[in-house]
């Protein structure tokens, strides 16, 4: 997460007060005397946020914060002022800034305001980033994962899909991941721009299909479980598809053929999802994709809980490349979240855990998640879990944790 602060403020003593607070809370300050010296840190890709004082010499606080969103409309502002000045603060925030603070302001109120901001800006840059990515690049590539004859065939399944205007239906087994193959189709499809919307198909009533059918306008909705679909809703359904405006992407678990024999699915509409299918092999069916998968699995757990991903060795690839995995890759990610927590990777060994185990285990796991999003610091992992220090400290004593080995890059 971006943690830097460019803190703007004429008088020396204020500025390094501020830099000092904001230090003390783990924030990256940056600190500028004038808007010249500050103009040079101002630009779209500037991953952070402005503290900018009002009142300065020459160009003010307003002149700041209009040319930071000339720069990047979206980069948070937020100015200080110590007039304690109700219209002054009015007029920052009808002309774009994030907050606004009076001088001097409680640190805690300060942090606060601050947090929020970067915490924006993070989501505006990932945002940018992945839209740089789809349309720089092949989604079918970068997101469908997978070495084997299997999935370079997945990939190519998905590529012709996306590249016709027909409706779709993409089939595996429960845990294949039907969700996200549809969603791949969409980014790879000419409509990537246009909105995709994704609805469970089971309770879905006609008039929600509707509502819905009209948000999807210039993109696509994936229904997933069609099967599971309403008879009434069916109808809806198949109105909105002669009405067109947006492309119907289904998912299924079951034989929908069988479903039409049975009479609970549409003829209609199971007719126009056959001609466009993508079917997603089980992982029996190419387990030398399972060690790429798991890698990436494992990679995906330890940035979420701040850690670093542990060490996989060729023996576990082994292991894991020998067993069935009836849950998919589902299944495979929630195995690769356990290693990275370091909870027991045999799901039988859990099962015959009683209530007070299985809860040790989560309470372990909870303590080296929110280290791992500390780095380490024990204090701050304390104060997130809402814990009193001695408490936490003693809990990990009691899981063998050790502040150290959450550390990363010597801090």
């Amino acid at each position: 997460m971006t943690r830097k602060v460019l803190i703007v403020d004429d008088d020396a003593a204020v500025r390094e007060a501020l830099a000092q607070t904001l230090e003390l809370a783990d924030l990256d300050a940056m600190t500028a005397g004038s808007f010249i010296e500050a103009k040079d840190h101002i630009a779209p890709a500037f991953d952070g946020v402005i503290l900018s004082d009002i009142r300065m010499p020459g160009r003010d606080g307003f002149f700041l914060l209009d040319h930071a969103h000339k720069v990047d409309p979206d980069l948070p502002v937020i100015l200080l002022t110590g007039e304690g000045d109700i219209p002054m603060a009015v007029s920052a925030m009808d002309r774009g800034a994030f907050g606004f603070l009076e001088k001097p302001c409680a640190s805690k109120d300060m942090l606060a305001v601050l947090e929020k901001a970067l915490h924006t800006r993070q989501l505006i840059l990932e945002n940018r980033r992945l839209k740089q990515q789809l349309e720089a690049g092949d989604p079918a590539a970068r997101l469908i994962f997978g070495t084997s004859a299997a999935s370079h065939a997945l990939r190519d399944q998905v590529r012709q899909a996306a590249r016709t205007a027909a409706e779709v239906l993409v089939t595996g087994a429960p845990g294949t991941g039907v969700s996200k193959i549809a969603e791949v189709i969409h980014l790879t499809s000419p409509q990537s721009k246009g909105p995709f919307v994704k609805r469970a198909a089971a309770g879905l009533a006609r008039a929600q299909l509707d509502q819905t059918w009209e948000a999807c306008q210039g993109g696509a909705l994936f229904l997933d479980e069609i099967g599971n679909l309403p008879e009434d809703t069916q109808l809806a359904l198949g109105d909105a598809l002669e009405r067109g405006g947006a492309r119907l992407i289904a998912g299924a678990t079951q034989d929908l053929a069988k479903l039409v024999e049975e009479g609970r699915l549409s003829p209609d509409i199971y007719y126009r999802l056959e001609i466009c299918q993508v079917h997603i092999p089980s992982l029996a069916d190419r387990p030398e994709d399972i060690p790429v998968l798991y890698r990436h699995y494992v990679s995906q757990a330890a940035e979420q809980a701040g850690i670093d991903p542990p060490e996989i060795t060729p023996e576990q690839e082994t292991a894991l490349m020998a067993q069935d995995w009836p849950g998919n890759a589902r299944s495979l990610m929630s195995a690769a979240m356990r290693f990275v927590l370091g909870m027991p990777e045999d799901l039988s060994t859990t099962k015959e855990l009683g209530l007070a185990e299985q809860m040790a285990q989560v309470e372990r796991s909870l303590l080296a998640a929110a280290l791992g999003r500390q780095n380490g610091k024990a204090s701050d992992a304390a104060k997130a879990l809402k814990l009193p220090r001695k408490t936490f400290y003693d809990k990990l004593a009691k899981y063998g944790l050790k502040p150290e080995d959450f550390r990363r890059g010597g801090g």
